[in-house]
């Protein structure tokens, strides 16, 4: 197993690093490294960008739009991007349901949605949990009964979806529905595609820790979808479902996030002040840094192997399970101790300030004000794409077999 960069991808890596410094907005970048909130159309000229130059689908095959990079050279991107501070592609339509439209949709299906994924003409996003099934997926009672009306086949939905991340920006949800309700659990579950400005569909917002609006609830109430945007099979939308959240968790290592925080701790440190001197200075939390950053170095090498092991072709088991755990335990790590490098100015925090338009004032400044929000936001990133807890199960029984 050869984890160091070959001559190619560090080529590679200087052109992306060379695209992204000459590409990314200014006032994208500063609203990133600053922790403030990214505004919808941030992402989608972001995207646009990266379209243009035949990036907007790193891990997409090319027959499908895509720049078919190897698991390097995607490892690569993400880090790249992620440390100059670019918003994070969207992977509700490029991770999630794009894969899903490439194995087991229709032609007609690939050819409609594909395209719009990749120039961000449609957002997506993901209708699984409810109310009373949020780890345990298969007890979801959303509702999709097919019916026949003037010699149209469609499917009448009913239901609620929760914790439906970017729901307010999004035209579009791919949805796990119960279509059969006489067998096991896992059995007749469906995956439809929903436009969101079909009649019906109600948006409430969920304010979360930080005072932002990410989350949502998501009501059908008696939503007609044709037939049409079934994909796969009916009833046999569980297996989908696996699939997906299979892409899902290998994304959420997070090592691009890791690095960019502990380059913006560094720097954060190095400018606050403790007794006269440089925070970072302080022997205590110079230690807490160093500990964090051998963690991430470590995690780094675990990355790496999985990748390896990918670019190779062996299949993935719990090792994405591992690099969730991981990568979501460090990012929390570092959030705190940024938070803790403003001090008290930490705690009188105005989430207005964090908007990309506000123009008012903050106890110290709008740096120091958004470090706060930005560790509370954080706290959720251990749940989301699977708890601890699930990933510690999966673990459990794939690698213990307990």
């Amino acid at each position: 197993m050869n984890l160091k960069e070959s001559p190619a991808d560090k080529e590679f890596r200087a052109t992306v690093r060379e695209f992204v410094a000459t590409h990314l907005p200014d006032d994208i970048r500063e609203r990133v490294l600053n922790f403030r909130h990214v505004p919808r159309e941030d992402y989608v000229r972001w995207q646009r960008i990266l379209a243009g130059n035949g990036w907007g689908a790193p891990a997409w095959p090319a027959q499908f739009g895509g720049a078919a990079w190897n698991a390097a050279q995607r490892n690569i991107f993400d880090e790249e991007c992620f440390t100059a501070g670019a918003p994070r592609q969207m992977p509700f339509g490029l991770s999630m349901v794009g894969p899903v439209i490439q194995k087991f949709g229709t032609d007609a299906q690939r050819e409609r949605f594909l395209p719009r994924i990749v120039s961000m003409e449609d957002w997506w996003c993901q209708g699984y949990s409810e109310p009373g099934a949020g780890s345990d997926l298969a007890s979801l009672k959303t509702r999709a009964d097919r019916v026949e009306r003037d010699g149209q086949s469609f499917y009448v939905v009913k239901g609620q979806k929760i914790w439906t991340s970017f729901a307010q920006w999004a035209n579009w949800i791919f949805c796990l529905v119960r279509t059969d309700g006489s067998g096991r659990p896992q059995e007749g579950i469906s995956f439809l595609l929903i436009d969101m400005s079909t009649p019906g569909i109600t948006v409430r917002p969920i304010r979360t820790l930080d005072g932002g609006h990410d989350v949502n609830e998501v009501f059908f109430d008696n939503v007609e979808v044709p037939v049409s945007n079934l994909v796969g099979e009916e009833h046999r939308g569980w297996s989908i479902a696996k699939y997906l959240l299979g892409h899902e968790r290998t994304n959420i290592a997070g090592l691009g996030n890791c690095k960019r925080f502990m380059r913006r701790l560094k720097e954060i440190a190095s400018t606050e002040r403790k007794h006269g001197k440089p925070l970072i200075e302080d022997v205590r939390f110079r230690d807490r840094i160093a500990r964090v950053e051998i963690d991430l170095i470590a995690h780094e090498w675990s990355l790496l192997r999985v990748v390896s092991a990918e670019t190779a072709g062996r299949p993935i088991g719990p090792e994405a399970s591992v690099l969730k755990i991981r990568g979501s335990e460090i990012q929390q790590e570092l959030t705190e101790l940024i938070m803790e490098c403003a001090g008290p100015y930490a705690v009188p925090f105005v989430s207005e300030a964090l908007e990309a338009d506000w123009q008012g004032e903050t106890a110290n400044g709008e740096l120091l004000n958004a470090l706060a929000a930005h560790y509370l936001d954080w706290r959720k990133i251990s749940i989301y794409g699977g708890s601890t807890e699930v990933q510690k199960n999966i673990i459990a029984k794939q690698a213990l077999g307990i």
